[in-house]
């Protein structure tokens, strides 16, 4: 706490600083000041908490300074200390918000008794300060997070219509009751994997990027919103007549163009303002997934395409041995072989929707757990938790434009195939095994935000399998290894005394500084602060 000392006698200064008892009070610096202008500065300088000030002084006397205080800085606790016992003094005092009147000559007893109730006061406040600034700052958060969960219950038709439309005609312009409205779905999940690992796999980062793209330009004639119980899922809802949607959409995707270098493809349906809206969200949602990835340059699909003779994948269980037999075989002939084969059926069909290659990709999931199960079975609990998440999009073989790449989907299908391999065959070196693999590439990229659908990706085996099998060669989770490599080059770099706290959590994989804070204690039982202390000394 910081005290200011303001009167134009320096010995009157000189002995207040001698008679308080600043430690007991927690005053650790003192400042002193000869009239009202020099404390005025030092005040907007050193921001003390309590001002001790004279009342006649030279060129600005103790009431301008009272008078300022009131209305500059209510917040700092006055004490008055005068010569003369003059009642206009004290009623100004009063009137300014002052704590205390002293009379001089001043006495120890009366002055450390004014000192430490104007202490006590100033705390008390601070403490409901923060308490309201920390309320403030939650219902800040919470609002965002308060309106997607209302338009994501209005479109999807839970709770009461009237209910949710009332509270959200009390925050942001809304269509008028039975007025047309048109829905618009996109989804992280259908941009490609370039873009999807420059936001190193952060869906909030995404999402967040898109949505304020869109209500940048929707202004009070639409919202864009994330759908709460669907992650990587984007909602528009738009309702200016006199610009058509197709128009609309088009400048939000030349605005996504502009920042992330990408067009979106939309999914879209229209309604009637609000009963009609959870019939024409699964419309929207459909036309969307349902879309053909091979042609078309539409980017604005309004129908779900229906699954003809030609447009239906083949079972994956049909090729399974020969998948099996090419893993066991270990050759990269063989493999490609087989991914082939596979590719060729693939490629004389009239269509490929978004929702068949992620059927295609949970069959590939389950037929390499099935390959791998007594590799598995002797853990059977689940072993992740907060350090690596588990919700972030498995990047599907799409190009730049959304489309369907050849190359890319030949390229996972081998990379599981040999990631099968690997296991099949049961090579348990040190320098060689997969999960040895996954444990350099966590110690590599600790400073990262991993998730374990991005591992999955990368090594092309099901989250199941590394989790379990993890554990089973390391003896502990991928959470536990990660966390204690975040935090033994946190230990390093808390050696450098010029590194603030939040810089190396960041600098190790940590938004949040409180939360590496209290990681960090709970690994070494001590705080990063307490760790520094001793270790540079």
């Amino acid at each position: 706490m910081k005290v200011l000392i303001v009167d134009d006698e320096q010995h009157v200064r000189e002995a207040i600083e001698m008679l308080a008892d600043w430690e007991r009070h927690g005053i650790t610096e003192i400042y002193q000041a000869a009239d009202g202008e020099e404390a005025v500065r030092l005040i907007e300088e050193k921001d003390p908490q309590i001002v001790m000030t004279d009342m006649r002084m030279p060129n600005s006397n103790g009431l301008e300074l009272l008078t300022w205080l009131h209305t500059s800085r209510p917040d700092i606790k006055v004490l008055v200390i005068s010569g003369y016992d003059d009642f206009e003094y004290v009623r100004h005092t009063i009137r300014s918000g002052g704590s205390d009147y002293i009379l001089k000559p001043v006495e120890a007893e009366s002055l450390n008794e004014a000192l430490g109730k104007a202490a006590d006061a100033w705390r008390l406040e601070e403490e409901k300060r923060k308490q309201i600034m920390s309320q403030n700052i939650e219902m800040n958060q919470m609002t965002p997070l308060y309106m997607d969960r209302l338009l994501s219950d209005l479109v999807n038709g839970y709770g009461s219509r009237e209910s949710i439309v009332a509270q959200l005609r009390n925050r942001i312009a809304l269509p008028q009751t039975g007025a047309l409205c048109h829905i618009v779905v996109i989804s992280d999940v259908q941009f490609d994997k370039d873009l999807l690992s420059k936001f190193r796999n952060r869906r909030h980062l995404l999402s967040f990027t898109l949505i304020n793209i869109c209500n940048e330009l929707l202004r009070d004639q639409g919202v864009a919103f994330r759908h709460i119980d669907k992650p990587g899922e984007m909602i528009v809802l738009y309702w200016n007549p006199r610009l058509p949607v197709n128009d609309m959409l088009e400048r939000i995707n030349d605005g996504l163009f502009a920042i992330l270098r990408r067009r979106a493809h939309f999914g879209y349906a229209a309604a009637a303002f609000p009963a009609e809206l959870p019939k024409a969200y699964l419309n929207a949602v459909q036309a969307l997934w349902s879309r053909n990835l091979l042609t078309g340059k539409s980017r604005v699909h309004k129908d779900r395409v229906p699954e003809s003779e030609g447009s239906r994948t083949p079972r994956l269980a049909t090729y399974e041995e020969k998948f099996k037999l090419a893993a066991l075989s270990g050759s990269k002939e063989r493999i490609e072989a087989a991914a082939d084969e596979w590719m060729k059926d693939i490629r004389d069909m009239d269509r490929v929707s978004p929702e068949q290659l992620l059927r295609i990709n949970s069959e590939w999931d389950w037929m390499q757990q099935h390959w791998t199960e007594n590799e598995v079975k002797s853990v059977q609990e689940p072993v992740e938790d907060a350090e690596i998440s588990q919700d972030l999009p498995s990047p599907l073989p799409l190009n730049e434009d959304g489309m369907l790449c050849w190359d890319r989907w030949r390229e996972q299908i081998c990379g599981r195939l040999n990631a099968a391999s690997r296991v099949l065959t049961q090579i348990h070196s040190k320098d060689s095994h997969i999960i040895h693999d996954i444990a350099r590439y966590l110690e590599n990229s600790y400073h990262e935000e991993i998730s374990l659908q991005q591992i999955a990706g990368r090594f092309f085996l099901s989250r199941e399998y590394i989790s379990r099998k993890f554990k089973q060669e390391f003896g502990v989770t991928l959470s536990d290894f990660l966390g204690r490599v975040r935090i033994d080059k946190a230990k390093t770099l808390l050696l450098n005394p010029q590194l603030r706290i939040a810089q190396i959590a960041e600098m190790v994989g940590y938004q949040d500084e409180k939360y590496f804070s209290k990681v960090f204690k709970k690994m070494e039982g001590v705080t990063p602060n307490e760790y520094r202390k001793v270790h540079q000394k």
